[in-house]
């Protein structure tokens, strides 16, 4: 009653200094009153229901019971614990008049706890979680309580906590809930739970050996526990080997803090300002509860980081509060050493394994690695360049600061690679990707490279989504993914995941090809979350709104895609025309395709008014459609080539822009509809339609034989999966030479600043010997600035692949800039060629080159050598387009049935096309330094010479497209 009698008089002060300032007295009493009698009569209801006889259950008579013991213990009734008494006084103090509501109370108030126990529950299934005796494992829940988590495990496991563990040891310093989990113990039959009551710190001492507990957690206590360096010290020795140790509880940091630390396993929503910082520190302070910043830290120091998150609570308030899954600073080592039976491996030896991987470098095992040592010794030094990943270098510094390893060497898979995820070039994408599904057409792409099982492949991650059908159809030793953006990443780990972790086909499915799951963020809690790294996790527990049924499903509301799906919908919705799409995306046949498309929608998509006001804006471009400015220059440059001075001159810089973009959108759009039937083949358009794929129209990837195939042996598939968060350029230059079979760069190359095409002649290649010692100048202009950063780029490559290796590209203009520089690079020493180049596909006006067809042209480039082919590189018998395999409708031929074009279609043509044929080869001569002067339309021996070759060539380039050789003359 003391605490309410304070109360009501700093009540009654302060509503009797608000009438001294003016307004109404008989209000203000009537609301002073109000107050004090509330507060009265809470405190008798209280006082006589925690002292009333137990025959008398007031939670039946009353719901709002227990919640009203919690509001008098919390904030009314003043703390008797005695200073002399510890820690333990205080604490029964606060827990005495409330543990039989305890749970009752605390579902709201601390979240995360059903979160935490389902992660560690998830890692314990495992089986290199469990102990390697294959004994039950041992759990310690550390300030556990009324036994809640113990519940909630038992629900989670086959056969509960009876069958699943050796024994459970719940130990709380408190005696009234201490009292209550052994009544819960009873009451559900676990002979295998004992209840303690005793310090933490003394836990290891009477009831377990060193390294023997399997689990160790701590919900919600450590934030309770005053002298917390020597608990955890002391769960740093009990902790088996294998063991993991799981964390749930209130915190306030700032990013700041942490800004340094690689083995945080990210920062995502770690950050609370210094007002929060400020209100929760003080507001929990008064109930005992310290969040200082503190705890945490020690626990990421002395434990190493499988998964770690920071959340809010925000239906009280936005508290904030931290999910830890950690385990032994070793445990990477004594994982190597149980996979590769070497007990003599150190900690460096396990980093020299995992660099050997990202490196595609030889790996020494101990033994081998000192012998040559001391053959290097014996012999006269020979300069070896050392060739390390960054994930190697970042981890090093860790060992030597006795830290621990970067969180990613403690994931279950070796996928994703270590990278300062708080450096600009990665936080510019804040929390989203751009590309929420691939723009290439991964059928062509393995048509073209042919690759091997023994094949090593760079290439970008993108969505990922053609890397998944590149494993499914053919087998490779390693796959380095490459992006920037370290969501894309997460993206492809999401997607790896869900096969390793063995998900059902439906699970995937509604995932992937409907993007809606209702149970999504259980799965990844429960299922995916051994499969993720930390950074990855994080971003989909922060992001799990993406799957939910409610929303328009993963694609539509995620990635850049998504504006360009909402565009269409609305337009569709105004013009009442989404039935006609509905109907488009179903039909069986290319004619009906056809006519649907020409009568009404295409007048709305590639319509004057739309594309003037939105599609060829710069947000637009780089925004929905992930073109940036410098691709976008290209295809402004090929739509320029083909017009005369005049015409450029009448247009003007904006409207040329307009109209190049706009007939791009045509060459690409018109060939699409017309010859793939987006019902069953063209996915990648039926999903930008629809906003999800269908049964019948889908990924290669998800189909159930790719399913079973890529989840077999819990996802074996991908052992040799590298997921590199990094620019392109910096992975490649660290990875040993001659070690990669094909490298796929997309178009990528298109972002590269576009040079003066005037100037490109000028730029000689210097010796790559003395490259290194080459100093750059810290001006450059635009004339050279694109053309030495894809020169670097090319150089890297070629160290790279080995003899006869593949790379791979897609351009937005018919011959980009950066193809001279493939095919001027020579040998210093010989002046031989390096590069094969060949144009696999050249998209001409009402053709395809793909399914996609939002490229103009796609190239495969050889590295030359001895033993490389002479000739065309990579003809391999023919290639056939899977396009053209794909085809439905009628026969061969040109014109309505919806095929394409043959090799005799295509040597007829009109003045008017070889006029602008001839302007762009002479637009490629004047970059070669040659002379063109033919502008009348006029064939010309070159293209006599062009036509001669077609027939030749006519099996194996794809479908309705040109080729080029390596002096730009077209096929």
């Amino acid at each position: 009653m003391v605490g309410v009698v304070s109360i009501m008089n700093e009540v009654t002060k302060l509503y009797g200094t608000m009438t001294m300032q003016g307004g109404s007295i008989q209000t203000d009493l009537l609301v002073v009153g109000t107050v004090v009698v509330f507060f009265v009569l809470i405190a008798l209801y209280l006082e006589l229901g925690l002292n009333v006889s137990s025959s008398v259950s007031f939670d039946k008579v009353f719901p709002l019971t227990p919640y009203l013991k919690f509001i008098y213990v919390s904030f009314l009734k003043p703390h008797t614990g005695k200073a002399d008494g510890g820690q333990q006084s205080a604490l029964e103090s606060f827990y005495s008049a409330q543990a039989s509501v305890y749970d009752r109370t605390r579902h709201r108030l601390l979240r995360g706890r059903e979160d935490l126990i389902g992660l560690v529950a998830a890692q314990l299934q495992l089986p290199t979680r469990r102990p390697s005796n294959g004994a039950k494992p041992v759990w310690f829940d550390i300030g556990g309580g009324t036994g809640y988590n113990i519940e909630i495990m038992d629900k989670i496991l086959d056969g509960g906590v009876g069958s699943f563990f050796d024994h459970v040891y719940l130990i709380d310093l408190s005696p009234s809930l201490c009292e209550v989990a052994r009544e819960r113990a009873e009451r559900l039959g676990w002979k295998n739970v004992t209840v303690l009551c005793q310090d933490a710190r003394t836990m290891g001492q009477y009831h377990s050996q060193p390294r023997t507990a399997d689990l160790i957690t701590m919900s919600y206590s450590l934030s309770m526990i005053p002298d917390f360096y020597s608990v955890i010290d002391q769960v740093a020795s009990l902790l088996a080997p294998r063991g993991i140790f799981g964390i749930c509880d209130f915190y306030v940091q700032s990013v700041v803090d942490v800004s340094s630390r690689n083995w945080t396993g990210g920062s995502i929503n770690r950050h609370v300002n210094w007002f929060g910082r400020m209100f929760w520190r003080t507001w929990f302070d008064a109930d005992r509860v310290n969040l200082d910043a503190g705890r945490r830290d020690y626990v990421e120091y002395k434990f190493g980081t499988i998964l770690s998150a920071s959340e809010r609570n925000y239906l009280l308030g936005g508290i904030p509060y931290y999910l830890f899954v950690g385990c032994h600073i070793t445990a990477e080592t004594d994982r190597q050493v149980s996979m590769h039976g070497t007990p003599n491996m150190t900690a460096q030896d396990s980093l020299e394994r995992y660099d050997a991987f990202l490196t595609e470098s030889p790996y020494l095992s101990p033994k081998e690695y000192r012998a040559a040592l001391s053959h290097q010794a014996s012999t006269p030094p020979q300069p070896q360049p050392s060739i390390r990943s960054k994930s190697y270098e970042s981890a090093l510094v860790n060992l030597s600061s006795n830290l621990p390893l970067p969180s990613t060497f403690y994931q279950l898979h070796p996928w994703r690679t270590t990278y300062p995820e708080l450096h600009a070039k990665h936080a510019q994408f804040a929390s989203d990707y751009i590309y929420a599904f691939n723009w290439e057409d991964p059928a062509v792409d393995l048509e073209l490279l042919n690759l091997r099982s023994d094949d090593v492949l760079v290439t970008i991650t993108s969505a990922g989504d053609n890397i998944l059908d590149y494993l499914s159809q053919s087998p490779l030793r390693r796959v380095h993914a490459i992006d920037l953006n370290p969501n894309q990443n997460h993206l492809l780990e999401l997607k790896v995941a869900a096969f390793s972790a063995g998900l059902s086909y439906g699970e995937v499915w509604a995932m992937f090809g409907e993007g809606r799951l209702a149970n999504f963020r259980d799965l990844l809690i429960h299922k995916l979350s051994p499969h993720l790294s930390s950074h990855a996790f994080q971003f989909w527990l922060s992001h799990t709104s993406h799957f939910s049924p409610s929303s328009r499903g993963l694609y539509a509301v995620s990635g850049g895609s998504r504006h360009a799906m909402t565009l269409c919908r609305w337009l569709f919705r105004l013009t009442r025309l989404s039935q006609k799409v509905r109907t488009l995306c179903s039909v069986g046949t290319l004619a009906e395709q056809k006519e649907i498309w020409q009568q009404s929608i295409r007048k709305v998509i590639l319509s004057r008014p739309l594309h003037a006001m939105l599609v060829s804006t710069d947000w637009w471009c780089w925004k929905a459609a992930g073109v940036p400015p410098e691709q976008r220059a290209l295809i402004v440059n090929d739509y320029a080539a083909t017009l005369t001075p005049e015409q450029r001159r009448r247009l003007g810089s904006h409207q040329l822009t307009g109209e190049a973009i706009f007939k791009f959108l045509v060459d690409t759009l018109d060939p699409v509809i017309n010859h793939t039937l987006l019902s069953k083949d063209n996915y990648f358009y039926h999903l930008v339609l629809q906003g999800k794929y269908s049964r019948t129209c889908a990924p290669r990837w998800l189909g159930e034989r790719s399913w079973r195939k890529l989840s077999r042996e819990g996802g074996k598939v991908f052992d040799g999966l590298r997921i590199h968060t990094d620019e392109f350029l910096e992975v490649v230059k660290r990875m040993r030479g001659g070690s990669a079979g094909a490298v796929i760069v997309m178009d990528s190359m298109d972002w590269l600043e576009v040079p003066d095409m005037n100037t490109v002649k000028h730029v000689k290649f210097s010796d790559r010997k003395q490259k290194h010692d080459r100093s750059r100048s810290q001006s450059k202009s635009r004339s050279t600035e694109g053309t030495e950063a894809a020169q670097t780029q090319i150089e890297a490559i070629h160290r790279v692949l080995r003899v006869g290796g593949r790379v791979l590209l897609r351009s937005a203009a018919l011959r980009p800039w950066y193809i001279e520089l493939f095919e001027r690079m020579e040998d210093d020493d010989t002046g031989e060629k390096l590069w094969k180049v060949k144009c696999m596909g050249r998209r001409d006006s009402g053709k395809c080159i793909d399914r996609v067809n939002m490229y103009a042209s796609c190239w495969i480039i050889v590295k030359a050598g001895e033993g490389t082919p002479v000739g065309s590189p990579v003809l391999n018998g023919g290639i056939k387009s899977a396009l053209k395999r794909r085809r439905t409708g009628s026969a061969s031929g040109s014109g309505s049935d919806g095929s394409f074009s043959s090799g005799s279609d295509r040597s007829a043509t009109s003045p008017q096309t070889l006029r602008g044929r001839n302007l762009r080869v002479n637009v490629a001569k004047r970059i070669a330094g040659e002379e063109g002067n033919d502008d009348d339309g006029d064939e010309t021996e070159t293209e006599k010479t062009l036509r001669s070759k077609r027939g030749l060539m006519e099996d194996i380039m794809l479908p309705g497209a040109a080729m080029d050789d390596a002096n730009g003359d077209r096929f």
